[in-house]
């Protein structure tokens, strides 16, 4: 069940499409909410603070409160209006330490929202590959674009017998329940289409049917395409509002990786990208 839901809050509050998403999803499940967002204290190299005047520092952080608190006050308002159980946090941190925290806030909650990163103006893919490497817990990827709160009609979850999969499947099941349509996707290519995904797929449908999840599976070829290409024109094809899939890749020192599909679907989604690692 899903029983509390956290967001990252945009400093940009126009922008903020996690917000109001992470609100319908704690509306849809009667769940308690909490709004963080973060209060910037910026890092110069030793050499550069002698030269700053004496209150730059502190008129920075000043300003990186002032935008935190409006999108605090924007996030508390809106959780008013749904009369949801709600709390706000706002933490002071640098930017390299937002991640982190951040993730260590995730562990807590059974979800997380993010919004994804827009290449003009918000840059979150550290914070959301750090939280959904360290955190435990899944994620929703909100696209920058959207619209729409969360709606549960047509589901995709994206299957290639890893387990990865298997656990972003089962987190999303009380989303799943909630579906009028599950299609369970396997994307055929050169690397797949001969170890067996479409047995394993008939079997995981079962599975999912014990649950009572309404399920399909679907076979699609990706010959000639990349396998995140693949899946968002079948999920505009069948109008899918959620994608279900695993997050892939592996950590180094301070840095992440993400392995092509799950980077790739970062970048290009469409429609809200629920991530289990």
């Amino acid at each position: 069940m899903i029983k509390d839901v956290i967001v990252n809050l945009e400093h940009d509050i126009a922008r903020d499409r996690a917000r109001d998403f992470a609100i319908s999803v704690g509306e849809s499940f009667d769940a308690h909410i909490a709004g963080v967002t973060f209060v910037y204290v910026p890092e110069f190299p030793g050499y550069v603070v002698p030269q700053l005047q004496p209150d730059m520092i502190d008129q920075m952080i000043e300003a990186s409160k002032k935008v935190a608190m409006a999108a605090i006050d924007q996030f508390d308002a809106a959780a008013r209006r749904s009369q949801l159980s709600a709390e706000h946090r706002l933490l002071r941190t640098t930017g390299e330490g937002a991640s982190t925290m951040l993730a260590k806030l995730v562990r807590r909650f059974d979800l997380g929202v993010f919004m994804q990163s827009d290449t003009t103006r918000v840059q979150n893919d550290t914070l959301i590959e750090t939280s959904l490497f360290q955190s435990g817990r899944p994620l929703i990827v909100v696209p920058y674009v959207q619209k729409d709160r969360l709606k549960l009609d047509r589901i995709v979850c994206c299957w290639d017998g890893s387990n990865t999969a298997a656990r972003a499947i089962n987190d999303a099941l009380p989303l799943l329940l909630r579906a009028t349509s599950v299609k369970l996707l396997i994307v055929l290519n050169e690397k797949t289409k001969n170890d067996g995904h479409e047995s394993r797929g008939a079997q995981m449908a079962d599975h999912l049917a014990r649950h009572d999840v309404k399920v399909e599976v679907e076979v699609i070829p990706a010959p000639d395409i990349d396998v995140a290409s693949a899946i968002l024109s079948y999920v505009a094809d069948c109008s899918a509002s959620l994608i279900v899939m695993g997050g892939y890749g592996h950590a180094r020192i301070r840095e992440f990786i993400l392995g092509g599909v799950t980077r790739d679907m970062l970048k290009s989604m469409t429609v809200p990208v629920f991530m289990s690692h």
